[in-house]
């Protein structure tokens, strides 16, 4: 290749790595807030001091009274939830606005958090539920709800034989119409419950990472173990799918089926994210979006590690500087994530109107 000097063709064997290069610095990144989240804050702990109790803990040696059991039972199963699911929510985002080519379709927006949040308050609210009881409802409501919408979708464009923006319109549609029904159950059974309940619901429905431990992590990681690998098997049908359905089937791609498998794969993200810790909102709308952005092309990878710097990084500021600007108050971590989501959501209309005009 013959080079004429200008910098959009010079070094190009350099170009594909370029994504890889910033993929990595966005894994560095998270490794950074992650132990920013474990030993500074409220209450600090120094390298040294988290290497020995972490240690003891495993061989069952000396602890440090008080520092070990905030260490141990508190930051740092809530530093790994919260990466857990940013990782979580951010490649169920970046799944759905990939297959359906429109970066509305996130499970914040098309109702599948809606139906986690209605079926885990209608659980507190009716039945008195609460712990592993309110994650189970809550992962059972999000399946229920993706099934209703697939279905309301799926009549002729979403199985193939269609064209694949409307199928994408129809399943954001029918998205947005069961969630704003969805909506309407919760602030009726709000309404139903006492003071205290309500209270409790509340927390639940903004996302909170305050009742983290190490059996909720547990759970998550053994979930993630099994849908990671989905991810990865199905990544490389999803970036022929993204040529369109016509020119997908025409590389042998079973359109209806990749769909499936991949609709599948990120409502399971996303409603074990929501059972962990609440429906943190915005976090799956963001990743993918950032992501693009920040690699110059969709990367599932680099959704992933930005879903989980938008949870580390708003977990840390609800739970340490919003306290010394609230007079002590801690935020749950997804009034952070919305306080983010709404302006970016704007920002993106008002660009989306620009290149339409």
């Amino acid at each position: 290749m013959a080079f004429d000097g200008s910098p959009a063709r010079k070094y190009p064997r350099f170009l594909p790595f370029r994504g890889l290069n910033r993929t990595a610095l966005l894994a560095a990144a998270v490794l950074v807030l992650f132990a920013v989240s474990v030993l500074l804050g409220s209450y600090t702990v120094t390298i040294p001091d988290f290497f020995k109790i972490l240690i003891a803990h495993l061989t069952g040696g000396e602890k440090i009274p008080g520092a070990s059991f905030i260490v141990m039972e508190n930051k740092l199963p809530r530093a790994v939830i919260g990466t857990m699911i940013g990782v979580a929510f951010g490649l169920a985002g970046a799944l759905f606005q990939t297959m359906l080519r429109n970066p509305l379709a996130s499970p914040d927006v098309i109702g599948i958090s809606y139906g986690a949040s209605a079926a885990a308050v209608l659980a507190i609210v009716v039945f008195g539920a609460s712990g592993a009881a309110v994650s189970g409802a809550a992962l059972g409501g999000a399946l229920a709800v993706a099934a209703i919408i697939y279905a309301i979708s799926s009549s002729g464009t979403l199985r193939g034989s269609g064209r694949g923006d409307a199928a994408g319109n129809r399943l954001i549609l029918a998205g947005v119409g069961i969630a704003a029904a969805l909506h309407a159950v919760v602030n009726f059974l709000m309404t139903r419950a006492d003071i205290r309940t309500a209270a409790d619901v509340l927390v639940w429905l903004n996302g909170s990472l305050n009742s983290a431990s190490w059996d909720r992590a547990g759970v998550l990681a053994l979930a993630l173990a099994v849908l990671l690998p989905a991810v990865v098997v199905i990544a490389g049908p999803l970036r022929i799918l993204e040529l369109g359905p016509d020119a997908a089937a025409g590389l042998g791609i079973r359109v209806g089926a990749t769909r499936l498998a991949l609709v599948i794969t990120a409502v399971a993200l996303a409603a074990v994210a929501t059972a962990a810790a609440g429906p943190v909102s915005f976090v799956a709308f963001l990743a993918g979006p950032i992501a693009r952005r920040f690699t110059g092309k969709a990367s599932l990878p680099a959704s992933a590690l930005v879903g989980a710097l938008i949870v580390l990084a708003a977990d840390y500021v609800a739970a340490n500087v919003a306290p010394l600007l609230l007079d002590g108050t801690v935020l749950p971590v997804g009034v952070i994530t919305g306080a983010l989501g709404a302006p970016f959501l704007l920002w993106l209309l008002v660009t989306a109107n620009r290149k339409d005009a």
